[in-house]
């Protein structure tokens, strides 16, 4: 069955999510803005740090707020700001804690990033060397109760991935097809995180969607999406993708047919 509120919402993350209903969605899956200046459509991308931890805490709210019973927060963030190196996930866990969204557990995604690189700091010296992470997080979060109720027949995830998944060491490289995007996921992170945390047929929010690799993974996976973002370019090529998918699984669909004709 289509979810209503599924789509592509293009415009503010605030006023996006506040139409949609509470306790409606099963799924919430992003990646927050860095704040380091990118130019965003009518979005201020430097600002200063408690201001954007204040913006973020009101949108961790409506997140919440949309969340069914049980649905699962899953946060993409770095273990460190890129500019100032304060310790960020830190920061997110106690604002969502702090509303009463429990804390699950955390994935490390190790990016593979860092065979070629130049160094940070000094340069072979203990004088200032810096750690670059090679790594992010996903800090999974639920809401009121661990739980997530739903059809076991609608549970799509095999063993095989199951046993997989659950090790919470995750070494999946950067996407390379990057559509415009200066990082966007990789398809393989978010279908692990789709299978793992929801059941066909769940709706699942991507609030910074980007070019929409969460709402693609989401239709392929049967799953219904909610796209927002405030770029009215990454809005179009999100579209663009999705537009391809219906069209691949139509084909597929009529090729099933065909063949048992």
């Amino acid at each position: 069955m289509r979810f209503k509120y599924e789509g592509i919402k293009c415009g503010d993350v605030l006023v996006e999510l506040s139409k949609i209903p509470s306790n409606s969605v099963h799924l919430a899956i992003t990646s927050p803005p860095y704040n380091v200046g990118k130019d965003y459509d009518n979005h201020n991308d430097k600002m200063e740090y408690k201001e954007y931890l204040k913006w973020l805490n009101n949108v961790w709210k409506e997140t919440k707020r949309v969340l069914v019973p049980g649905g699962r927060f899953c946060l993409n963030i770095a273990p460190t700001g890129i500019s100032n190196f304060v310790p960020i996930h830190h920061d997110f866990i106690n604002q969502l804690t702090k509303m009463g969204m429990k804390f699950r557990t955390e994935i490390i995604w190790y990016k593979q990033t860092m065979l070629k690189r130049t160094a940070w700091g000094s340069w072979k010296s203990p004088a200032n060397p810096h750690i670059v992470p090679s790594w992010e997080y996903i800090l999974v979060f639920s809401k009121f109760q661990p739980k997530l109720e739903g059809n076991s027949k609608d549970a799509d995830i095999t063993n095989e991935e199951f046993m997989k998944f659950s090790d919470g060491f995750w070494q999946i490289p950067p996407e390379r097809q990057r559509n415009g995007h200066p990082a966007p996921f990789p398809e393989e992170l978010i279908y692990r995180l789709i299978k793992f945390y929801s059941y066909k047929g769940n709706a699942v929010l991507d609030m910074f969607g980007g070019t929409g690799t969460v709402a693609v993974v989401a239709k392929k996976t049967n799953r219904n999406f909610i796209h927002i973002d405030i770029s009215k370019e990454y809005c179009k090529v999100a579209e663009k993708r999705l537009n391809s998918e219906k069209e691949k699984l139509s084909q597929a669909k009529l090729n099933i047919i065909m063949d048992e004709n």
